[in-house]
């Protein structure tokens, strides 16, 4: 079911700053920006290897990355995870009993189709499914 991590999502406050400490300090390229209007968010994509780190900020003071750092803080946010046919995965999910924040794939960053977990499903954990082309 699950092919690999695809990235892991970081809620950052100022893009600029953490942009400059992943590639200032610890020598890792941004390779790709976008906003997703649709989740009133900024995305930097990180490669690492295999995956990616994916920074979000916000673009709003009410945008679900501002909520989350305002409860918890700048960090990890989610950790994805890349399937096939996100569409199937997620009726399994649900049929096995699996508490669901997507029942249907939405278009995420990088035109990923993306669903997630409900955290108190993964042990505390938001997950992310992302199928790619």
């Amino acid at each position: 079911m699950i092919k690999k991590i695809d990235h892991i999502g970081i809620a950052v406050k100022d893009m600029a700053a953490a942009k400059a400490f992943y590639e200032n300090v610890l020598g890792l390229k941004v390779t790709e920006e976008e906003v997703v209007e649709e989740q009133k968010v900024k995305v930097a994509f990180i490669p690492t290897g295999d995956s990616e780190v994916e920074l979000l900020e916000s673009t709003t003071p009410d945008g679900p990355i501002a909520r989350y750092i305002e409860k918890n803080g700048e960090g990890i946010q989610h950790i994805a995870f890349r399937v096939d046919n996100l569409e199937e995965r997620l009726a399994q999910l649900k049929a096995a009993g699996v508490r669901l924040i997507d029942e249907k794939p939405r278009r995420g960053a990088g035109g990923a189709k993306i669903a997630f977990l409900h955290p108190k499903a993964t042990f505390g954990t938001l997950v992310e499914l992302c199928e790619r082309d």
